[in-house]
C-alpha cells in the first residue's frame, strides 16, 4: 500500500510539475491566473492520487499497462515544456536559444499548404500581428511533430510485442473502466468498433478544429492568442487530443485482437480435450 501510495504521489507531482510549467517560465502574471494554476494543479494531483490508489480507476484507461499513459504524459509535458521555453523571456540563455531556433525550424518545415500547421493559422483573425503568428507557427509545428513522434513510438512498441508484456496479465475491467462489457453485442466487435471510431478522430480532428475555428471567426467571434498560456494549453490540446485518440484506437484495436487470439485458444483447448458438442 505504502508503495502504491508513493508512486502515486510521484505521478501526482510530476502532473503538477506540467500544470505549473507555463506559469514559471512565462513572465510574472496577475494574482487571480496564479491563484487559477495554483487551484488546477490541486485538483489534478488530488485526482491523480485517487486514481492510482484505488483497486479499479474510475476514468484513467490502460492503468495497469505502461507505457502508455506515460508515454502520452511525457509528450504532452516535452510539448508544454517546449513551447513555454520558446515563448519565454530568458534572453542569453542557451538552452532557449536552441529550442527556440528548433521550434521555429520545425514550424517552417510543416507549414506547407493544407498541412494542420497552416489551418491552424488560418483559423486566426486577421488582425493578428505577424509576430504572433510566427510564434503560433513554431508551437503548433512542435505539438504537432510531438503528437507524430509519440504515435509512431507506440506503434513501434507494438510491432516488437513488447505492448502490453506478455508476462503480465492484462485486466480488461480495470485497463478500461468507461468500457462496459456488458453492454450488448460482441466484445471484441465493439472494441474494434472503438478503436476504429478513435483511429478516424484522431486523423481528422487536427485538420476539423481549425475548420470549426475559422467557422466561428467567421461568424462575428475572432480568434485571438495574444495570451501566452492561452496559446500553449491551446495548442497543446489540438495536438495532444487527436494523438491520444490515435493511441486509444491503437491500443483498442490491440486488446481486441488479444481477447480474439484468447478465445481461439480456448476453443483448441476444448476441442482437444472433447468438451465441445460434436
Amino acid at each position: 500500500m505504502q508503495t502504491t501510495l508513493l508512486k502515486a504521489a510521484a505521478r501526482a507531482v510530476c502532473v503538477v510539475a506540467l500544470v505549473a510549467t507555463p506559469t514559471l517560465l512565462l513572465p510574472a502574471q496577475g494574482g487571480s491566473a496564479s491563484s487559477v494554476v495554483v487551484l488546477v494543479a490541486i485538483f489534478a494531483a488530488i485526482f491523480t492520487v485517487v486514481e492510482y490508489t484505488v483497486d479499479s480507476p474510475s476514468f484513467i484507461e490502460f492503468r495497469s499497462a505502461p507505457p502508455f499513459n506515460r508515454l502520452r504524459f511525457a509528450a504532452l509535458f516535452v510539448t508544454v515544456l517546449t513551447i513555454s521555453l520558446t515563448m519565454s523571456d530568458a534572453d542569453g540563455s542557451a538552452l532557449v536559444s536552441l529550442v527556440e531556433a528548433a521550434a521555429f525550424r520545425i514550424g517552417d518545415s510543416l507549414d506547407f499548404p493544407f498541412s494542420p500547421v497552416r489551418l491552424i493559422l488560418l483559423m486566426m483573425a486577421p488582425s493578428t500581428t505577424p509576430e504572433t503568428l510566427a510564434v503560433l507557427r513554431a508551437a503548433a509545428g512542435v505539438a504537432y511533430f510531438m503528437s507524430i513522434l509519440a504515435t509512431m513510438f507506440f506503434i513501434v512498441l507494438l510491432r516488437w510485442n513488447r505492448w502490453p508484456r506478455r508476462n503480465d496479465s492484462f485486466n480488461v475491467w480495470i485497463n478500461l473502466p468507461m468500457f462496459d462489457p456488458t453492454g450488448g453485442g460482441d466484445v471484441v466487435a465493439r472494441l474494434s468498433r472503438d478503436g476504429q471510431v478513435n483511429l478516424v478522430l484522431g486523423y481528422l480532428l487536427p485538420f476539423l478544429i481549425p475548420a470549426v475555428g475559422k467557422m466561428v471567426s467567421m461568424f462575428g467571434m475572432p480568434i485571438v492568442l495574444d495570451d501566452p498560456q492561452t496559446m500553449i494549453w491551446m495548442v497543446a490540446a489540438w495536438a495532444f487530443l487527436p494523438a491520444s485518440l490515435l493511441m486509444r484506437g491503437i491500443a483498442l484495436t490491440r486488446v481486441a485482437q488479444m481477447i480474439h487470439m484468447q478465445r481461439k485458444r480456448a476453443y483448441r483447448k476444448a476441442a482437444a480435450e472433447g468438451l465441445l458438442p460434436a
